[in-house]
């Protein structure tokens, strides 16, 4: 079996001092996280960001800069995430959209009641993500290209 690592995308919403999260249930377990999933096959990273943004939280997203790229094994499935995190801003919200299967509700939470959340939240990624944000870590999209 050849081994490779899931690729999955992050989107960090801020407003006003407050991030969009995501509840969500995971193996009967509740836990937050920044609306995220997997790229799929064909898609750009950015197209993929958007689309998850909007099928977790209604919310079209407008992706500005990259935050991180972030390795992580999950040690309960040993499975390894390359996650690619972007900070943006939402467009607008449809109120009236279904949310993906598992998605529970969306919430705005501030950093510090995030740190306090700190064991729901659904990888140690999701406040890393905030923290590198809120450091200023912020890289063009220029840097990443897709090639035909």
């Amino acid at each position: 079996m050849t081994w490779k690592p899931h690729v999955t995308v992050a989107a960090v919403i801020e407003d006003q001092g407050r991030f969009l999260l995501v509840e969500e249930r995971i193996a009967g377990k509740r836990v937050y996280n920044q609306p995220a999933g997997h790229l799929e096959q064909g898609e750009s990273l950015t197209d993929a960001v958007v689309r998850e943004t909007l099928e977790e939280t209604a919310w079209h997203f407008q992706p500005a800069a990259l935050i991180g790229l972030y390795r992580w094994c999950q040690p309960e499935t040993d499975r390894t995430y390359l996650r690619v995190t972007f900070s943006g801003r939402g467009l607008f919200h449809e109120p009236r959209r279904q949310l993906d299967t598992g998605i529970e509700r969306t919430l705005w939470l501030t950093a510090g009641e995030i740190r306090e959340q700190a064991g729901y939240l659904r990888s140690p990624l999701v406040l890393k993500s905030i923290d590198d944000y809120l450091a200023g870590a912020t890289y063009p999209l220029a840097l990443l290209a897709d090639v035909e």
